[in-house]
């Protein structure tokens, strides 16, 4: 009797395990990061009698819940990836209105400045006209600056979005470890506490969606947490923090660092692979700074190739004189690191300046410069686009930019971060504030024989250095129709100062004294023709064609003699880059979010709760406990049926 009362009381106890635990699955169907829990259940030994083990029912082993570590690493991994990828297409799409097209362009801006030397070229003393030109330089000053202080905002934007993420990361990294505690002292009863698991699983989850993080089980069920290529964040009941700490160049650049008791610990940015804080990182050193560059190129190749030809003309000052600056640009800038070897005083022992030699062999990149341990006295600068490694001279040229150390020299292991043209957008302004000071006049003209039996005429004469003596008159004199030729310069007393012979050919300059005279048709054997001091310089439109003509040359990027782009298309091509960058984000976020889809239903779809299975499964328990109900009332008829035969 007592056997039967045991066996329908434990098949009762098991039933309504089960069906509490069917209705604590039920209840949190709609719970993130809840796993599917079941009973498991265990036959009981069975007792041995002379005709055989009868068995002694069921026993309640544990509520086990449904997890797979592969599945959740996966879904961990594909999460980080995905955020990573969002936060960059995020930034890059903020990144693209910094380059508008159409009439809000920079480009149309640039196109706008050397129109307006149209109507200089046409009425070179109209004030009206030349107070046009200068509305113009001062509209495209302020799109560079605008679009300089746009790229600021979007970095003072990365900075507070990673400080956030860091926070976050900060406050769910502690709770795993307080979890971990707790998991450890639970495991001593024997038995898995679920919801806890549960509810650290979803804290890791929520982690990875701001930085990617690698997880080891310890024996006592604590879960260590890794970033950065191994270093720990969360290890047992501890947990360190992140801290958000400025670039070793720049400071309004953010590096992510680890808290220890010994100090920081930096977090190489190639380590941070994944998640928000990963793109947002991704997006401040690459895209972000090749933007920044993009427009500084572009602005100081625009101001110099100006300012030049402004200098090669004379403006309506009486006595007309030189043109004077237009534009003045950001300067470039050699940025020590903060780790570099520093005097007593706190101040850098070692020096570096820039100094731009050709604006128009600018690229779009930074560099960083450092000691060349292999070559004493030389220096290693890399070029950060694209890797390029040169050892240069102090005082050498490359890519349109002159590089001088002072003394003493840099100590082994100083890093500079080199900007010849980043800076240059934020400091573009229009210097010149008088419309009479535009240099429209060439200081030198030139003219044919009339005698000349030729068809040679001037198709353009450029002033193309500040060598030029404009007061040297220079006589060109053809001695065959082979295009032969013989020169002179003779200055205003008709004193010969020097002579040469040449020989021209079709398209081909003939450049003396500073200047490139092109011909139109063929001359012939005594042509003569002149370059000589402009007369009336008020009335002369030589200089503002040339200004005209910088619309169509190329004048940015320009690299040794391989040609660079116009402004229009070096704009175009800035346009281009941001938007191709934009596109390969949305393709990454694309496929990226559709793998960590993927992998979440893979992991919810083994660990989720299905209620149609959950609401079959109470009705096969409820059914069981019913029938175990029925043992107990089996048992009780039984006994009672035994008590009154007894009486």
């Amino acid at each position: 009797m007592a056997s039967l009362l045991n066996l329908g009381s434990r098949a009762m106890f098991a039933n309504y395990a089960a069906l509490q635990t069917i209705g604590h699955n039920i209840a949190n169907a709609s719970t993130a990061g809840y796993s599917r829990q079941q009973v498991e259940l265990a036959t009981s030994g069975g007792q041995f009698s002379g005709a055989g083990f009868f068995g002694q029912g069921v026993d309640v082993r544990t509520v086990a819940r449904s997890h797979d570590a592969f599945l959740q690493r996966q879904a961990s991994l594909s999460r980080a990836e995905a955020a990573r990828d969002t936060a960059r297409l995020e930034q890059l799409q903020r990144l693209e209105n910094v380059f508008p097209g159409g009439e809000a362009g920079l480009g149309y801006a640039a196109g706008q400045l050397f129109n307006a030397f149209v109507d200089v070229a046409n009425r070179p003393q109209d004030a009206a006209a030349r107070e046009v030109v200068l509305s113009r330089a001062e509209e495209l000053a302020n799109r560079f600056q605008a679009a300089d202080q746009q790229i600021d905002s979007l970095q003072a934007g990365v900075l507070d979005d990673v400080r956030t993420s860091i926070g976050t990361v900060n406050n769910l990294a502690a709770r795993v470890a307080q979890l971990n505690q707790q998991i450890a002292a639970a495991r001593g009863t024997g038995q898995p506490p679920n919801d806890l698991l549960d509810q650290r699983d979803q804290l890791v989850r929520e982690i990875s969606e701001h930085v990617k993080i690698t997880t080891i089980e310890a024996d006592d069920g604590s879960l260590g947490l890794f970033i950065g290529g191994g270093q720990r964040l969360v290890l047992g009941g501890s947990a360190l923090s992140l801290k958000a700490v400025p670039d070793a160049f720049d400071p309004q650049r953010v590096r992510i660092a680890l808290a220890e008791q010994g100090g920081d610990r930096l977090l190489p940015a190639d380590t941070l692979s994944g998640g928000r804080i990963g793109g947002l990182l991704d997006f401040q050193d690459e895209d972000l700074t090749q933007a920044r560059a993009l427009l500084g190129q572009l602005a100081s190749a625009i101001a110099a190739a100006v300012n030049q030809q402004q200098s090669f003309g004379l403006d309506l000052r009486v006595p007309p004189g030189a043109g004077a600056p237009i534009f003045t640009t950001g300067a470039p800038s050699a940025l020590p690191a903060s780790t570099n070897a520093r005097n007593g005083a706190g101040q850098f022992i070692g020096t570096v300046s820039l100094a731009v030699a050709d604006a128009a062999q600018l690229q779009a990149t930074d560099y960083e410069l450092s000691p060349d341990a292999s070559t004493p006295g030389n220096y290693l600068v890399t070029r950060r686009t694209d890797g390029l490694t040169r050892s240069v001279a102090n005082g050498a040229t490359l890519d349109g930019f002159t590089v001088t150390v002072g003394a003493p020299a840099p100590a082994a292991g100083d890093r500079f971060l080199l900007q010849p043209a980043s800076q240059a957008a934020g400091g573009l302004r229009r210097v010149l504030d008088r419309a009479a000071g535009i240099a429209a006049a060439s200081p030198v003209t030139a003219t044919t024989a009339v005698a000349n039996t030729g068809t040679a005429s001037v198709a353009s004469l450029n002033v193309v250095s500040n060598a030029l003596d404009p007061a040297l008159t220079a006589n060109v004199a053809f001695t065959s129709n082979a295009g032969a030729y013989s020169w002179e310069l003779r200055d205003a007393a008709n004193t010969l100062v020097s002579s040469g012979t040449g020989t021209w050919t079709p398209g081909a300059p003939i450049a003396l004294n500073g200047f490139e005279l092109r011909l139109a048709g063929v001359p012939q054997t005594g042509d003569t023709l002149r370059v000589a001091p402009t007369p009336y310089p008020e009335g002369n439109n030589g200089n503002a064609l040339s200004l005209l003509a910088l619309r169509d040359l190329d004048v940015v990027g320009r690299v040794g003699t391989t040609p660079g782009a116009t402004t229009a298309s070096a704009y175009a091509q800035a346009m281009a880059d941001i938007g191709v960058r934009v596109q390969s984000a949305k393709a990454s976020q694309g496929i990226s979010s559709a793998v960590a889809t993927n992998a979440e239903t893979a992991r919810s779809g083994e660990t989720g709760v299905n209620l149609d299975e959950e609401a079959a499964r109470l009705l096969q328990f409820q059914q069981g406990y019913q029938a175990a109900a029925k043992i107990l009332q089996s048992a009780q008829t039984v006994f009672d049926t035994l008590l009154s035969l007894a009486r």
